[in-house]
C-alpha cells in the first residue's frame, strides 16, 4: 500500500477498507492526515463556522445491572445511592435550561431492570405537555435493546412508540468500541456491537436522526478502532433516501480515573493530544458519508480541540450545562456560552449555536450569561 494514494483515494471521498485505513493510521504523517481532514471537512461543511449547542445533560435513573467496567456513575439496584428523577425535578432542570438559552435536554440513563417501555412513552409525553418546545435528545442503543428485552418487543417497535410519544433523535452512547472481544471485556452486559448497529439502522428507518460515538484509548487495536469506523460508514450507507441518518460522529479517549477497568485490565488513557487530533483527521477519511465530526473537548481540552478544527472537525459540542457520566471517570474541563465561542474564534472560525439537526440558531436575546457561567463552571 502507498500513503499518497490512500490519501489521493480519500479526498476523492472513497470508502477505504479497514486495512487500508489502518496503514495510514500506523504510517502517514499527523500533517498528512490533517491535511487531508481539513480538505474533506471543506467538502462536508465549505464555510468557516464551527457550531455548537447549549443543552443540558440529566439521567433518568443511576440504578444499572449493564456492570460496564469504565463507569464510575451507575449503582446496582436498592442502593443508597439510587434514584429515579422525578417530574419536579425534571421541570426545575428544563425551566434552568430555557433560562440558559437552550431548547434540548440529553436524557439518559442506566438499564434499570423495573423501567419499561410505559415508563418513558409517560415520561417523554409528560415533559413534552409541559415543554413543548423541549427538544428530547435521549437514550441510546444500549437502552433501547434493554427495553425491548423486558418488553418482548422488537427494536423498531421501541423507536417508533418512542417517537410518538415525544422522542426527538437518538444519540450515539453505548457505542465505545463495536467489537465484541473488546465489549466482552468492559461492557459485557450491554448490547453487543452488532445489536447496537442494528438498532442505529431501526431509528433510520424510523424516521429518527442519530449520531455516532466511538470510546478508545483503553483495551482496543487500532484495527478494531478502524472497522468501528467502518461499520458505521455501512450503516449509514443502508438508510432510507431521505433520512439523515448519523448526522455527527463524536469519538472521545477513555476516562479512566478510580475505573474498574484500570484496576482489573490495568487499561490507561494513554491517549496523546497528537493521537487524538490523528483520530479526528480518520474519522473524517473513513467516514465520507457523515457531514459532521464533532471534537470532544470534554475529556481533550480547549487547546488540542482546538488543533482538531483543522484536522477535519467542524463540530465543539456542547457547553455541557450538567454532565455526570463522563465527569465521573475524571473528564475536568469546562466552557461557558462566551469561553466556547472565543475557543472557537481564538482557532480561526465562527461560532454558530445550533440545533441537534445542526440548523443554526441565534443566541437568545434573555439568556442568562451570569448565571450560565456560574453553572457551567462548576469544579467536579
Amino acid at each position: 500500500m502507498n500513503i499518497d494514494e490512500l490519501l489521493h483515494r480519500a479526498l476523492q471521498r472513497e470508502a477505504l477498507s479497514v486495512e487500508e485505513g489502518v496503514f495510514l493510521f500506523e504510517n502517514a504523517s499527523t500533517a498528512e492526515l490533517m491535511y487531508v481532514g481539513n480538505k474533506l471537512r471543506q467538502q462536508h461543511v465549505p464555510n468557516d463556522v464551527v457550531t455548537w449547542i447549549i443543552d443540558r445533560n440529566s439521567n433518568t435513573t443511576n440504578v444499572c445491572i449493564a456492570n460496564c467496567k469504565f463507569c464510575n456513575f451507575y449503582r446496582r439496584p436498592g442502593h443508597g445511592e439510587s434514584y429515579i428523577t422525578s417530574i419536579e425535578e425534571y421541570k426545575q432542570k428544563i425551566d434552568e435550561l430555557f433560562r440558559y438559552g437552550g431548547r434540548q435536554l440529553l436524557l439518559q440513563g442506566g438499564h434499570h431492570p423495573d423501567l419499561g417501555l410505559s415508563f418513558y412513552v409517560d415520561l417523554f409525553r409528560q415533559l413534552k405537555e409541559l415543554y413543548p418546545e423541549l427538544k428530547l435528545h435521549a437514550l441510546g442503543p444500549p437502552e433501547i435493546a434493554h427495553i425491548a428485552k423486558l418488553e418482548s418487543m422488537p427494536h423498531y417497535d421501541v423507536l417508533v412508540a418512542l417517537k410518538e410519544a415525544g422522542l426527538d433523535s437518538l444519540p450515539g452512547a453505548g457505542a465505545e468500541i463495536l467489537s465484541d472481544r473488546v465489549r466482552r471485556l468492559i461492557s459485557k452486559g450491554k448490547c453487543g456491537g452488532q445489536e447496537w448497529l442494528d438498532i442505529m439502522h431501526a431509528a433510520h428507518r424510523a424516521d429518527l436522526t442519530t449520531s455516532a460515538t466511538m470510546m478508545f484509548g483503553h483495551i482496543e487495536t487500532n484495527e478494531e478502532r478502524i472497522d468501528h469506523l467502518v461499520r458505521i460508514r455501512e450503516v449509514q450507507a443502508k438508510k432510507p433516501e431521505g433520512a439523515t441518518g448519523f448526522i455527527a460522529f463524536i469519538p472521545w479517549p477513555f476516562q479512566d480515573e478510580d475505573t474498574i477497568l484500570k484496576r482489573i485490565k490495568r487499561a490507561r488513557n494513554t491517549c496523546t493530544g497528537d493521537e487524538y487530533v490523528r483520530m479526528i483527521a480518520m474519522s473524517r477519511i473513513m467516514l465520507p458519508n457523515v457531514t459532521n465530526i464533532q471534537a470532544s473537548w470534554l475529556t481533550v481540552g480547549k487547546q488540542v480541540a482546538q488543533m482538531c478544527l483543522h484536522a477535519g472537525a467542524n463540530d465543539f459540542g456542547s457547553i455541557m450545562i450538567e454532565e455526570n457520566v463522563v465527569s465521573a471517570a475524571g473528564a475536568r474541563f469546562r466552557f461557558t456560552a462566551d469561553g466556547i465561542q472565543e475557543a472557537i474564534r481564538e482557532a480561526g472560525f465562527r461560532p454558530q449555536l445550533r440545533t441537534q439537526e445542526y440548523e443554526y440558531r441565534d443566541l437568545p436575546e434573555d439568556m442568562v450569561n451570569q448565571e450560565l457561567d456560574r453553572k457551567a463552571m462548576i469544579v467536579d
